[in-house]
């Protein structure tokens, strides 16, 4: 069995179903550097177009996908993430924003056997992918 490549806290989890709750179906892309830095953002699913230069992390919370740029991914391949949520107000378009929190990343190095069963597993779906999220939608 391959080891996830994203994660969410229990506490993230109860955020994200929250907010499903209050927006519908939601989606995560892994910011590179604006807004909050490299915070992962939460949207309502659709609102944040992805492409061939996305890359799919996977999926939280059963169905919410997470989303990363193609350079991110190859700086962070390596590296399982988990996203987290503390106290605090974002300065980014996150979801979470208003609310008084704040989704961050929190993150531990693969190890050798699970570098090993990631690769030879192949390259995870890009946004381009109709197949990337199952359901022949390549489109977050």
């Amino acid at each position: 069995m391959l080891p996830a490549r994203i994660l969410a806290s229990p506490a993230a989890a109860e955020w994200i179903e929250r907010l499903r709750g209050v927006h519908g179906d939601l989606m995560f892309h892994q910011s590179g550097g604006c807004c909050d830095g490299s915070a992962p953002m939460c949207f309502v699913a659709g609102e944040f177009r992805v492409g061939g230069q996305d890359v799919l992390l996977g999926k939280v919370t059963g169905d919410t996908p997470v989303w990363i740029g193609a350079a991110q991914f190859e700086y962070w391949r390596h590296t399982q993430v988990t996203i987290d949520v503390v106290p605090g107000r974002g300065s980014g378009m996150s979801l979470e924003a208003p609310e008084g929190v704040r989704f961050i990343v929190r993150s531990r190095i693969f190890t050798d056997a699970e570098n090993a069963s990631l690769e030879a597993a192949g390259e995870p779906p890009r946004g381009d992918d109709p197949n990337a999220l199952g359901e022949g939608a390549g489109k977050a």
